[in-house]
């Protein structure tokens, strides 16, 4: 594979969020054209003016860049294949129609919804695959113009030819063969004139230059159609390969009650790109590579010889094991910007790198981190009651003492000494005085996190008799 011919793309419809399986397509897009030192094209497929939302296309860009899937070409890159917008290129789509038309490789169709159906209905009672019965296929000239003066609005259908073989290998599930007379004429351009995903996908994927598109194995039926039509037009087909679809850890389409869905929703609750790129990668691609990969690393140990053909099963417990690799190689300055919405705004310097320094390898998301900060810095302290009772089982005398060895900058040696106190005699009953919980992070960095007159008013709440 020559390091300058390939090309890539990742074409979503802005119809919703950048969905988790969506997002990993793009990923792997985006790894094969770095691996080979390509371009990785973005391209909006957005002539379905009905679905589109237009707010959709700044979040699917701001997603994709949050990934660090940084594009070539798109929407705001101009390249030499633009525009970039399916609904900016139908000029050009019509000169294709036109010459298909010309050529008599399409036609028009004025079969309604209900005949549709019917037909369907009917091939199926008869045990037949459905597909188009041509109806309309060879319509004379006066025909069509009778039923334009009807005011019948036609589709676009393009002539599959008959007996024909559709054979080309797939990236993932090896040698594939179709026959032409399975598939049916299939339309290219709708009745309210916008061009079909058929037509438009496979065009643009050709005029753009793309050499390899990986997409979801729910479009493999899609590529026979595909081919044909680039071969009818006489364009160069790219290469494709059909990647597993991702379900989640059940083994049911991916859907919000496995965790998460899209990738905004992990985005917002404090999820790392890195450890959500981590995951998608090895998500239907194996790899010996076990340790937290940068873009770069990942796009080396790209192969496609490695993607799998069975479900990939996306696992929250995965992705948390990603984000506390993450979590677990950042400084305090990283942590800092990355906790500092949950973060006191009058704490100094010293007081938060402390905080941070006592939370983070205890915490995998900023959620957790809020609980320790409501726990050191809060005014009220909730208890579990294990430690409540551990609390109390320490006596009055434990608390006294450990309360006056607090000096201004409270020290877990003093207190040690204090208490005449060892083990976990000494840590659990303080642990549980001063948190409210009888596990956590380090007790020590805890305590210096900790406001000394706060660290005071705990003990001595167990202090009395």
């Amino acid at each position: 594979m020559s390091h300058d011919t390939v090309v890539t793309r990742f074409a979503p419809s802005p119809s919703g969020a950048l969905h988790l399986g969506n997002a990993r397509t793009a990923l792997f897009n985006f790894l094969l054209a770095r691996k080979y030192a390509g371009r990785f094209v973005l391209r909006i497929e957005d002539t379905d003016a009905l679905r589109t939302q237009e707010a959709m296309v700044a979040a699917l860009c701001a997603d994709l860049a949050w990934l660090g899937l940084d594009w070539d070409e798109g929407p705001d890159r101009p390249g030499p294949h633009g525009p970039y917008r399916q609904s900016q290129r139908t000029a050009l789509y019509q000169q294709y129609f036109e010459r298909l038309e010309r050529e008599r490789l399409a036609y028009p169709c004025f079969c309604s919804k209900l005949e549709l159906d019917l037909a369907r209905r009917a091939q199926l009672a008869a045990g037949r695959p459905p597909r188009y019965p041509g109806t309309c296929r060879e319509l004379s000239a006066e025909e069509r113009a009778a039923r334009l003066a009807l005011g019948r609005l036609p589709s676009l259908r393009f002539r599959v030819p008959s007996g024909q073989r559709i054979e080309f290998e797939d990236l993932v599930h090896g040698a594939q063969s179709y026959l032409s007379d399975d598939i049916g004429d299939f339309i290219i351009r709708r009745e309210d004139g916008s061009t079909a995903f058929f037509f438009s996908n496979a065009l643009d994927d050709a005029l753009m230059g793309v050499t390899h598109v990986l997409r979801g194995e729910d479009h493999l039926s899609n590529t026979p159609r595909q081919r044909l039509l680039l071969e009818a037009l006489g364009l160069p087909p790219p290469l494709y390969g059909h990647v597993s679809l991702l379900v989640g850890d059940d083994g049911t389409p991916l859907s919000k009650r496995h965790g998460a869905a899209g990738v905004r929703e992990l985005r917002e609750a404090g999820y790392s790109s890195a450890a959500v790129s981590n995951h998608l990668f090895r998500l239907g691609h194996s790899t010996p590579l076990h340790e937290l990969l940068s873009l770069p690393l990942m796009a080396a140990a790209f192969d496609l010889k490695h993607l799998q053909r069975a479900p990939a099963h996306f696992e929250l417990a995965q992705l948390r094991h990603w984000q506390s690799e993450w979590v677990h190689g950042l400084s305090v300055e990283q942590a800092g910007d990355w906790l500092e919405p949950i973060l006191p705004t009058d704490l100094t310097p010293g007081q938060a790198n402390a905080f941070i320094s006592a939370v983070l390898p205890n915490i995998v998301l900023p959620e957790d981190a809020r609980l320790w900060q409501q726990i050191i810095f809060g005014e009220a302290l909730s208890f579990e009651e294990p430690a409540l009772r551990t609390a109390r089982e320490a006596g009055p005398e434990f608390f006294t003492a450990a309360a006056n060895a607090i000096s201004d900058r409270p020290d877990i040696g003093a207190l040690r000494s204090a208490t005449g106190r060892k083990g976990a005699a000494f840590f659990m009953p303080l642990r549980a005085a001063l948190t409210g919980r009888l596990h956590g992070p380090e007790l020590a960095p805890l305590l210096a996190a900790m406001p000394a007159d706060r660290v005071r008013a705990r003990l001595l709440r167990f202090a009395a008799a």
